[in-house]
């Protein structure tokens, strides 16, 4: 069955696609450059734009770990508190979006950024991967009555029935695969077809493929309502997923390619992309439908997830407030700690074991 997903009184699905072209922060806080790349997206075919709201504390403890870039080895947490902007930004780059005939979408990473977005006045919200097992954040995203995008890379079946079972509001599932860049024959996307009759939603993709095509046509013959894609400039510019994203002519001919394959039977697309990429080749990226997570991706489960992370040193016998832990990605060098969901349920018990600020916090680390 073909789901449909409806935002603004406007139905998406696989015979009218929604594109969306991920900004980001490829901005890197510039407004006019935001409004660059804006207008180019338009030129290039987009029906959406998206951004992200950091703040690095939402996201991340300091004591992450390094990430290696081009300029020198930088604390990741760093990273992410450079991509912060002030609230004024995005009140007028939407309006700016707006004002192109574009749909204004954007990304929160916690309760404060999901807030200043709803205060926003959007039409839809974007969660992403990462966030998909953050419990606090998808109630609050719920109790807004928003059409939520939501990304499911780096997941498990079970993470994602969990995921929907609190959003009780119009979802449309990403499936995504956690990598930068993600092999092709990793998408396996049979899955849009699996999600989408299990759970009885539209389905899209969020591909971080360097082909510009490829996936997204392929997307289409599956039942995509919704195709997100990276834009940058430049892959060589320096925002932190411009190397995997589309430039405006590579866009470009992505959405041509889409908008072909909307006229198309799902046969006709697979028959035609396979006699120039090679049947084999096809197969492999279309997989078998079941729900597992992609090679490239797997390494990272639970790391790039959300657990629960103590704030700073805890002393052992100390009883756990609100404020000692958070529940942030672990990434880099720090364990992993507790389900987002255990959250409330450490308030008032005793540490039983030193933890280090950053580290998550584990069974053992509490007094029953």
């Amino acid at each position: 069955m073909n789901y449909g997903f409806t935002i603004n009184g406007k139905t998406y699905n696989a015979q009218n696609v929604l594109i969306i072209a991920e900004l980001g922060t490829s901005h890197r806080a510039d407004l006019a450059k935001a409004k660059d790349l804006v207008s180019l997206a338009k030129e290039a075919g987009a029906d959406c734009i998206k951004f992200q709201i950091v703040y690095a504390d939402e996201i991340l403890h300091p004591n992450t770990g390094i990430v290696k870039l081009p300029g020198g080895n930088i604390r990741l947490y760093d990273r992410f508190k450079e991509l912060e902007v002030k609230t004024d930004f995005f009140y007028e780059i939407k309006d700016f979006v707006e004002s192109q005939g574009l749909l204004f979408l954007a990304t929160p990473f916690g309760i404060k950024s999901a807030r200043e977005l709803f205060n926003l006045k959007p039409l839809a919200i974007k969660i992403a991967s990462p966030e998909l097992n953050y419990s606090a954040l998808l109630k609050e995203v719920s109790s807004y009555n928003l059409p939520v995008f939501l990304s499911s890379g780096v997941s498990k079946l079970a993470d994602i029935e969990e995921a929907l079972s609190i959003l009780q509001c119009p979802v449309c599932l990403f499936h995504c695969v956690t990598a930068y860049p993600a092999p092709e024959i990793d998408y396996n996307l049979k899955l849009l077809k699996t999600l989408s009759g299990i759970f009885g939603i539209p389905c899209g993709i969020s591909d971080h493929s360097l082909d510009p095509q490829l996936i997204p046509v392929l997307s289409v013959a599956m039942g995509a309502t919704t195709i997100e894609k990276h834009f940058c400039l430049s892959r060589n510019d320096p925002g932190l997923d411009d190397p995997i994203a589309l430039a405006p002519n590579d866009f470009a001919n992505m959405v041509k390619s889409v908008r072909n394959a909307e006229k198309k039977t799902s046969g006709e697309i697979i028959e035609e992309v396979s006699k120039e990429k090679g049947l084999d080749f096809v197969r492999a990226i279309l997989g078998d439908g079941v729900k597992r997570l992609a090679p490239s991706e797997s390494a990272n489960y639970e790391r790039t997830n959300r657990s629960i992370h103590a704030l700073r040193d805890i002393q052992e016998g100390e009883v756990f407030t609100e404020d000692m832990f958070a529940v942030l990605r672990t990434e880099k060098i720090l364990r992993v700690g507790l389900k987002p969901s255990f959250a409330e349920k450490i308030i008032g018990r005793k540490a039983s074991n030193f933890i280090p600020a950053g580290e998550g916090i584990r069974f053992e680390d509490i007094s029953y």
